[in-house]
């Protein structure tokens, strides 16, 4: 009676190890390859993505396609390689990037955002100097928060290497009442004469 008690045991036991280890691997290949949760910290994505939101970078959107104008990027932060950075890609490989007159302008087309309030005003920095036109290097993507008046982003410190990118920001789960997929907005390029 004893043996088959402490057999008993033994086996739930074994059963109880096997599934915990299971379902650790899944987890941490899930982490690894697949998505990976990120708290957001500070107002720099603002009205969009606010302080303490949960969202869940997918890691493998760029491993199937190319990096588009207009998603919201997770990556490591080109001066603080331990912290991952939230922005949105404004700028692609080969593009003629200015900031002039508190506008955006791609390949010397007006960069109109959806996303942005009406009252969104850009302004320049030490990489995006006014007036000064940059190309965007192979291999590497211009992004910007959507709260510009307080953002530490690439018109400061350059491109983000693709390298750097963790993933697209796939879905918001916190709080509970902005749950959902995150939307695509597609900026449009209005060929509009500089002013």
């Amino acid at each position: 009676m004893i043996s088959k008690i402490i057999k008993a045991i033994s086996l739930f036991i074994l059963d109880l190890f096997e599934t915990i280890t299971l379902s650790a691997v899944i987890f941490l290949l899930v982490y690894l390859f697949v998505w990976q949760p990120h708290r957001i910290k500070g107002a720099s994505m603002e009205p969009n993505f606010h302080d303490g939101e949960l969202i869940l970078t997918s890691k493998l959107s760029y491993k199937l396609n190319q990096p588009r104008r207009g998603d919201v990027i997770v990556f490591r932060a080109p001066l603080q390689e331990d912290r991952d950075y939230i922005k949105r890609i404004i700028g692609l490989p080969g593009d003629k990037v200015l900031v002039k007159d508190d506008r955006v302008y791609i390949n010397n087309k007006l960069l109109s955002e959806p996303y942005l309030p009406q009252t969104t005003w850009t302004r320049d920095s030490y990489y995006l100097r006014d007036g000064q036109l940059k190309i965007v290097p192979p291999g590497t993507y211009v992004v910007m928060g959507d709260n510009r008046d307080h953002s530490s982003d690439s018109r400061e410190w350059g491109p983000v290497p693709f390298g750097n990118i963790v993933g697209r920001v796939w879905l918001r789960y916190w709080p509970v009442s902005k749950f959902g997929l995150i939307k695509h907005y597609e900026p449009s390029l209005i060929n509009q004469p500089r002013r």
